[in-house]
């Protein structure tokens, strides 16, 4: 194992709420479909301007953040290599495992935990942290309820005046990416089923994947996707203050061939910079696929 990469040894946690998290959501991660996702397509973009906007909110290195929901580690990494003192915690062992094959990419950065722990109880301290990124668990906790609890807990480890990062998909996102591949990656908007799908979860905000039988659809699994003032409401509810929502993919993911026109540095920029025209208006935030709320405890 790689000299800076420090999971916490045998860690035993309590999940009291696992259950709260569907199976197969968790699974999708325990397989390892999440690998890579911030290195292609239209994770190209968002991985790109969240980092932009933590650049330009998050207090100067040595700070300390949680990366709640972090994955295997993206976000985590690059704020380490920066001199961000951070703590990597996910629900999935395996996100947990494939973090350490990130540290060559970030020579001499250390993460300083990297544990498996559920969003609603974080094996920290209270105002423990400088900022929190969420970028995950506002998805897949279903339950409002239960995201309540979660968004609850991240008050509680944020120092006074600490910064909330919380991501969630838009209840368009999946209809509008068919729409973008239809008909040279898929056939997905010709399914009944994939359309049935999607129609429950604009009217609803329920993600529940067809039965494989019926549609060939094999994206994420049971999640909740929200509304751009939905998601602010939310956060409000939890006693933050600003809850400024970003469309953080925007209108990049209109444009054809992303990952061959991502190679060259000034049609990046220029997709980067359409990106950041619109990212606050408010007519458009429901094109982007992934939101992005910056918050504060007060």
């Amino acid at each position: 194992m790689s000299e800076n990469f420090c999971p916490a040894a045998n860690a035993e946690l309590s999940f009291t709420e696992k259950e709260r998290i569907p199976a197969e959501a968790l699974s999708f991660y325990e397989e390892g479909k999440e690998w890579n996702r911030l290195r292609t397509g239209l994770g190209l973009i968002e991985f790109e301007r969240t980092k932009e906007l933590l650049l330009e909110f998050l207090p100067k290195p040595p700070a300390v953040v949680y990366d709640v929901g972090g994955g295997y580690g993206e976000y985590s990494w690059w704020l380490s290599s920066l001199g961000y003192e951070v703590y990597l915690f996910d629900l999935s062992e395996t996100n947990i495992l494939l973090s350490e094959k990130l540290a060559p990419l970030y020579p001499g950065a250390t993460l300083k935990r990297a544990v498996r722990a559920d969003a609603r109880s974080l094996p920290v301290p209270d105002s423990s942290a400088d900022a929190i990124l969420f970028m995950g668990p506002m998805y897949h906790i279903v339950e409002k309820e239960e995201r309540r609890k979660a968004l609850a807990e991240c008050f509680r480890a944020l120092k006074p005046g600490g910064l909330l990062f919380t991501a969630a998909i838009t209840r368009y996102a999946t209809l509008l990416w068919a729409s973008t591949v239809y008909g040279n990656d898929n056939e997905l908007l010709g399914e009944r089923a994939f359309y049935e799908m999607t129609a429950h979860e604009i009217r609803t905000g329920d993600h529940i994947r067809p039965n494989p039988n019926s549609s060939s659809y094999r994206g994420i699994g049971r999640s909740y996707f929200h509304f751009p003032n939905e998601l602010a409401e939310e956060l409000e509810e939890a006693g933050y203050t600003g809850n400024d929502v970003r469309g953080v993919v925007g209108c990049g993911w209109l444009v054809p061939n992303l990952d061959e026109i991502w190679k060259d540095p000034e049609k990046r920029e220029a997709v980067m910079r359409a990106v950041r025209l619109v990212e606050k208006e408010e007519s458009l935030l429901g094109l982007s696929t992934h939101l992005l709320a910056i918050s504060r405890k007060p």
